[in-house]
C-alpha cells in the first residue's frame, strides 16, 4: 500500500470512528441532558455541559471504552459538577429566590411517575440544599440507579465514601421532600381553581384554594419585578398575587400546560408571556407556589423538552 492509499485508509477509519461516536452520543443525548439538568436545574447550563461532553467524547478512543453509556454519563457528571460549583457562587449574588428553569414536558414524562417526581419543582428545590457532590451522588444513585463504583469514578471518590455520601444525601432529601404523592388530576383541579381566581381577581377564590401555610417563591432574577423573599400565608400570598399580577393590568390569562412532568399554568399579561407557575399540592390545597418570571429562564417554553431516565 502506497502512502496515498494508507492516508486515505486512515482518513476513512477516522471518519468511521467519528460516525460511531456521533451515533452513540445522539442515542444517549436525552439521558445525558436529563442527568445534567437534574444536577444543575438549568437547561441552558445543561446544554453547555452536553457541548463540553461532546468535545471530550469525540476525542475518546472508543476501543478503550467498555460501556459507552456509562462513560458518557461519567463525562457529563464531571462537567456538570464543575459547572455546579460555579453556579453555587453565582447564586450567592442572585436577586431574590433562585428557582429551577421550568421545562415544558411531553405526556410520557408525566406518565412515568419516577421521572416526573425526579424533575418536579418541589424535589429540585430540595436538591438545591445539597452540596454539589451530594447532589451528584443522589441524582446518579437514587434517580438513575448508577452503581457505586461508577459514581465513584465520576465524582473522584472511593466507593465506600460514595456510599456514605449517598446515605447522608438520601436522609437529607427524605426529611424535606413532599411526603404525599399527589395525583396529576388533584394537582390539576387545584390549579384550575387557582386559575379562575387569578383571571377574575377573586380574593376569596384564592383564599379557598390556598393552604393557610402556603409559601410563594417568585423568581425574577433582578430583571422582572418579583418578591425578593418568600411570601408566606394564604392572605399575604393572595394579596401579593392580586396586587402584583392582576392590579393595573388589562388582561391576565393562565393557560394549563405541563412543566417538569406536572400540571402548571402558562401566564400571560396583556397577551405577553409573564411566566410559568407550578404548585405543590397537599390534601387538595396549594401549599407551595413557584412562579418563574425571569426571561432568561423562559427561553425553552415554546416546545417540549424530551427527558428520560434510560
Amino acid at each position: 500500500m502506497n502512502d496515498q492509499a494508507a492516508e486515505q485508509a486512515t482518513d476513512q477509519a477516522i471518519e468511521q470512528a467519528a460516525d460511531v461516536a456521533t451515533e452513540t452520543f445522539v442515542a444517549h443525548r436525552n439521558l445525558l441532558f436529563t442527568v445534567a439538568y437534574e444536577m444543575l436545574g438549568s437547561a441552558a447550563d445543561a446544554e453547555d455541559v452536553l457541548q463540553e461532553t461532546w468535545l471530550r467524547w469525540i476525542r475518546t478512543d472508543l476501543q478503550e471504552v467498555r460501556d459507552q453509556r456509562a462513560y458518557l454519563v461519567r463525562i457529563t457528571t464531571r462537567q456538570a459538577l464543575n459547572r455546579l460549583r460555579t453556579m453555587t457562587r453565582r447564586k450567592e449574588s442572585y436577586v431574590g429566590p433562585w428557582l429551577p428553569e421550568p421545562l415544558l414536558t411531553a405526556p410520557d414524562v408525566a406518565e412515568d411517575a419516577e421521572l416526573a417526581e425526579s424533575v418536579s419543582m418541589a424535589l429540585m428545590l430540595v436538591l438545591e440544599t445539597l452540596s454539589p457532590t451530594e447532589r451528584a451522588v443522589f441524582v446518579l444513585r437514587e434517580v438513575f440507579d448508577v452503581g457505586y463504583e461508577e459514581i465513584a469514578a465520576a465524582v473522584d471518590k472511593s466507593p465506600a465514601a460514595v456510599r456514605q455520601i449517598a446515605h447522608r444525601a438520601r436522609r437529607h432529601v427524605d426529611a424535606r421532600r413532599p411526603r404525599e404523592t399527589v395525583s396529576a388530576s388533584r394537582t390539576r383541579a387545584a390549579l384550575e381553581s387557582f386559575q379562575r381566581a387569578l383571571e377574575t381577581g377573586d380574593l376569596q377564590g384564592l383564599l379557598d384554594v390556598l393552604a393557610p401555610e402556603v409559601v410563594l417563591l417568585t423568581d425574577g432574577g433582578g430583571v422582572i419585578r418579583a418578591a425578593v423573599r418568600p411570601v408566606s400565608g394564604a392572605d399575604k400570598v393572595s394579596r401579593f398575587i392580586l396586587g402584583g399580577i392582576v392590579k393595573h393590568r388589562n388582561l391576565v390569562t393562565a393557560d394549563p400546560t405541563v412543566a417538569n412532568g406536572h400540571p402548571a399554568l402558562f401566564v400571560r399579561v396583556n397577551g405577553e408571556i409573564d411566566g410559568i407557575i407550578t404548585a405543590r399540592v397537599d390534601a387538595g390545597h396549594i401549599t407551595g407556589l413557584y412562579y418563574v418570571r425571569n426571561p432568561e429562564k423562559l427561553t425553552r417554553i415554546a416546545s417540549q423538552t424530551p427527558l428520560t431516565l434510560r
